[in-house]
């Protein structure tokens, strides 16, 4: 009542493209070939200082164990360092492994046993923000049109995918994620990713920054 106008900010921002910075372009590249995330990323040089843990992960989902270790297996051979061994947990089987440029992938499955050979199929990719504080954040971007698929309290939020892109998101406390990664949660400068927008430009309250872009061209069939 008595809101007959919204600002174009909230006409629902989605996430169409996730852009990771990166010092060595070829190298960078490379891996996301060999992973076979070329299609779900860009990549784009850049040189401004970062240190320490950047405050996000992209996790994979897959469709099981064995699947999992071929993921793992491509990584390593495209030069990652393995920050957790692939194992079994009580949620599934997973690993995380560190790109050469500092990325930091999860690869894990939910399922505690293969049913079939491992395959080179992602069935999920999720961008994971490690923030401060969930509850605000979330606050921050439903208000911004995004909305939420799932949410556990102050702990974890996961927001509907759009159609603009490949990728979904999520936010998890910045020390549980650096704890659940194997890595201490202290970082500084640069998070070295650029998140699309599919509206405006802006800055969320944990520093990661969203830029305009263009959604990817639909495939014809």
């Amino acid at each position: 009542m008595g809101m007959a106008h919204t600002t174009s900010t909230a006409a629902g921002t989605s996430l169409a493209s996730v852009t990771v910075e990166v010092t060595d372009l070829e190298t960078a590249r490379r891996f996301a070939e060999r992973l076979g995330v070329d299609t779900y990323i860009r990549l784009r040089a850049c040189d401004t200082p970062s240190t320490g843990f950047r405050g996000f992960t992209l996790a994979l989902t897959v469709s099981g164990p064995a699947t999992v270790d071929a993921f793992v297996g491509a990584a390593v051979d495209a030069g990652a360092t393995v920050l957790k061994p692939a194992a079994k947990s009580l949620w599934g089987y997973g690993g995380v492994v560190q790109a050469p440029d500092g990325t930091i992938w999860k690869i894990a499955t939910s399922a505690k046993k293969d049913t079939g050979p491992a395959t080179r199929s992602i069935d999920d990719i999720v961008l994971l923000l490690g923030v401060e504080d969930v509850k605000a954040t979330k606050q921050f971007y439903v208000d911004r049109g995004l909305t939420v698929a799932k949410s556990f309290g102050g702990k974890y939020t996961e927001f509907a995918p759009g159609h603009a892109g490949p990728v979904k998101l999520a936010l998890y406390k910045r020390r549980a994620l650096a704890k659940d990664l194997g890595v201490p949660a202290d970082g500084t400068g640069s998070h070295r990713i650029v998140l699309g927008s599919t509206t405006d430009a802006f800055t969320d309250p944990d520093g990661f920054s969203w830029e305009t872009t263009a959604p990817p061209a639909p495939t014809l069939s």
